[in-house]
């Protein structure tokens, strides 16, 4: 399956990319420059594309079956870009998607997204793009898997994660290393148990796999 990847130049979507190396999926980058895809197709990108998530990005979809969606503004812009990239761009993507006839639209939301008014004044722009985001996907046709991890660490993979389908915890204690929110998403473009569901994930005692055998 040829899998679009969304942010692949980002933390979390350069270890997808490093990850679909070692499945029978084809990896599809959307980058913004030349540059960057020179850097993912060293990571072992299969194919490149040029594209700016704020303009025009079709042309991306052509001979994709499924999205994996993990751009991100960063937490370094302000509310603008956030508006432009994490709610605007995903939106954009889903409808796109739709268009394309794609299987499967696996987005990287966040645990703060349920209840943006919780969330402190620094990062309620950003809760409130992904609770719009995620509304927006789950009102789409799309088959959809929305992906909310608490705060990414850049530790090691454990490869064990705890999985619920609502926020049983503070969104600070939901933590969990990047390269395992990857694992959770290359898992879950095969798994038919994670259509049309949003899961909660953090670090945990149970093996990635065996955890999001949800049925």
């Amino acid at each position: 399956m040829n899998i679009l990847v969304i942010g692949a130049n980002g933390q979390v979507g350069k270890q997808v990319i490093q990850q679909l190396k070692n499945t029978e999926h084809t990896s599809v980058a959307l980058v913004r420059n030349e540059k960057q895809a020179f850097d993912l197709k060293d990571l072992g990108a299969d194919k490149v594309v040029i594209g700016d998530l704020e303009g025009d990005i079709s042309h991306a979809f052509s001979d994709v079956e499924a999205v994996i969606f993990t751009a991100g503004s960063g937490g370094k812009t302000g509310a603008d870009k956030t508006i432009l990239v994490d709610l605007w761009g995903s939106m954009k993507a889903v409808d796109i998607a739709e268009k394309s006839g794609i299987k499967h639209f696996i987005q990287v939301s966040a645990t703060n997204s349920p209840d943006p008014d919780a969330e402190v004044k620094e990062f309620r722009p950003y809760a409130v793009a992904k609770h719009i985001s995620d509304r927006y996907i789950r009102q789409s046709s799309l088959n959809y898997t929305i992906i909310q991890p608490g705060p990414l660490l850049n530790e090691e993979a454990t490869g064990k994660i705890k999985v619920s389908l609502s926020l049983e915890e503070h969104p600070n204690n939901y933590q969990i290393p990047r390269n395992d929110v990857a694992s959770v998403l290359i898992q879950a473009i095969d798994n038919e148990g994670l259509k049309n569901k949003s899961i909660f994930i953090k670090s945990g005692d149970t093996d990635i796999k065996e955890a999001l055998k949800l049925n």
